[in-house]
This record gives structure tokens, C-alpha cells and sequence, in this order.
């Protein structure tokens, strides 16, 4: 056999054997983030009985995943989808150790507490969905890090505070739903201006700025407007009129004045 095909069947060898050993051992991240994730939870329905310490050692096969909710990519996990499972508990800060996520989705379930602004280290997240939960706090800035995010979806929340400015600024963001929270002051002009409708902003009730309507404490109503004109012309006819009756009465009087002298100066024959 010719010397070059033993350098290639050994680079061949080389490489099964490192993919078979990135196989059989996670990432140590990876390993940080889903044991973290699992303890910050509580699953009432037991749902996720199969995330256990074991498996978190070795989550990945290929594309498939021992995890129930997770898929892997070349060995580590690049999606979460852990929908409508009753799950409660608060979001482990660690899911930023899953550095290759690319989707994270924990929608329907009964999570609260605030979204980690470690976020922000999950530098190839695409879609962030924690919509229908029971969220609180603000919605860090910070998460508008993520510039790959594509849709953004958290409606159903109680989430306060403004809406970062920052968030327009993702120029892949396709999808931004923050509709039914507690959020306040104006919607950012670069997130009003692109595609996304009121419905994206409806529900919560002191979120004001295009595209929705101006809060009524901003502005007056034009029947007001329409109602103030038509009181203030009412009330200078009055004026009006009243002062020229006056000025008639006053007229009057004076003339009446005039003649008595008059008649007093006349001779009397």
C-alpha cells in the first residue's frame, strides 16, 4: 500500500476516533447547563423524569438526545423545547452554558421569576420563546446581545418596565411579541417602524407609540376638541351680544339727557 494511503487511512482513524470520543462525554458546558436547568425546575407532572445526573454526563447521540425536549448537533445541544409540561421554578442563569443553543423554547408552562440577562452569552440563539408563563421584571437589554435572535416571543407575561431601544436594533428579528404584560412608556421608533403590528404591543396599558394609538391622557379626543370650540363660540356670542345691549342701554340714557337739557335751554314764550 502506497505510503499516502496509509497517512490517509490513519487521519481517517484519527478522526472516527475523535468524533467517538466527543460522543461519549458532553461537553462540560453543556453538562453545567441541563443539570442547572433541572434543578431551578419543578415538574409536578413529572415530565422530565428522564433528566437525571446520568444522562447529563452523556446527552447527545448524534442528532438525537437521551433528554426528552433536547436535540443535539455534532454532539452538544443546540435546541430546548420544553412546551405546555406544567413546569415551574424560575430560568437557571447556566443556560448560558449551552454556548451552541440555537433555540431555546420553555412556552406554556408556569415559570416565574425574571429572565437571566446571562442570556446574552448565548451568542448563536435564534429563537427565544418564553411566552404564556408567569414572568416578572424587566426585560434586560442585554439579551439584545443575541444578534442572531430572530423571533422573540414573550407575550402572556407579567413583565414591567420599557422596552429597550437596543432590540430594534437585531437585524435578523423577524417576530417580536411582548403583547399582555405590565410594560411601560413608549415603544422604541426602530421596533414601531418595522414590520410588527399592535398585536405585537396590545394588553398592556401604559405601553403607548406607533403602531399603537397615543394614550388618551397624551392628547384630547377631536369631539373634544370639536366640543371645546363649539362651548368657547356659545360663550362669545353671549358676551358679545350682552355688550352690545349694554352699550344700547348706555346709548339711551345718554340721549335722553341730551334732550331734557336741550328743552331746559329753550326760551319759554
Amino acid at each position: 500500500m502506497p505510503l499516502n494511503h496509509h497517512r490517509l487511512l490513519f487521519l481517517l482513524l484519527l478522526l472516527s476516533y475523535e468524533t467517538a470520543r466527543r460522543l461519549a462525554s458532553a461537553d462540560p458546558n453543556d453538562e453545567a447547563c441541563l443539570s442547572n436547568l433541572r434543578q431551578n425546575l419543578q415538574d409536578p407532572a413529572n415530565n422530565l423524569r428522564n433528566w437525571t445526573k446520568p444522562n447529563f454526563s452523556n446527552p447527545c447521540s448524534g442528532f438525537t438526545s437521551y433528554l426528552p425536549g433536547a436535540t443535539c448537533n455534532n454532539g452538544r445541544i443546540y435546541k430546548l423545547s420544553l412546551t405546555n409540561l406544567s413546569l415551574r421554578g424560575t430560568i437557571s442563569p447556566f443556560l448560558s452554558n449551552c454556548t451552541n443553543l440555537q433555540s431555546l423554547d420553555l412556552s406554556s408552562n408556569q415559570i416565574s421569576g425574571e429572565i437571566p440577562p446571562e442570556l446574552q452569552l448565548l451568542v448563536n440563539l435564534a429563537v427565544l420563546n418564553l411566552s404564556s408563563n408567569h414572568l416578572s421584571g424587566q426585560i434586560s437589554p442585554q439579551i439584545a446581545l443575541c444578534a442572531y435572535l430572530n423571533i422573540i416571543d414573550l407575550h402572556d407575561n407579567q413583565l414591567s418596565g420599557s422596552i429597550s431601544p437596543q432590540f430594534g436594533l437585531l437585524a435578523r428579528l423577524s417576530a417580536f411579541d411582548v403583547s399582555n404584560n405590565k410594560l411601560s412608556g413608549q415603544i422604541p421608533v426602530n421596533l414601531g417602524l418595522r414590520r410588527f403590528n399592535s398585536s405585537s404591543f396590545l394588553g398592556n396599558k401604559r405601553l403607548f407609540g406607533y403602531p399603537l394609538e397615543e394614550m388618551k391622557s397624551k392628547g384630547l379626543s377631536v369631539m373634544a376638541i370639536v366640543g371645546i370650540g363649539l362651548g368657547s363660540g356659545i360663550v362669545s356670542l353671549v358676551i358679545s351680544f350682552t355688550g352690545v345691549c349694554i352699550w344700547l342701554k348706555i346709548t339711551e340714557k345718554k340721549m335722553e339727557e341730551e334732550e331734557v337739557k336741550i328743552s331746559q335751554s329753550m326760551p319759554h314764550y
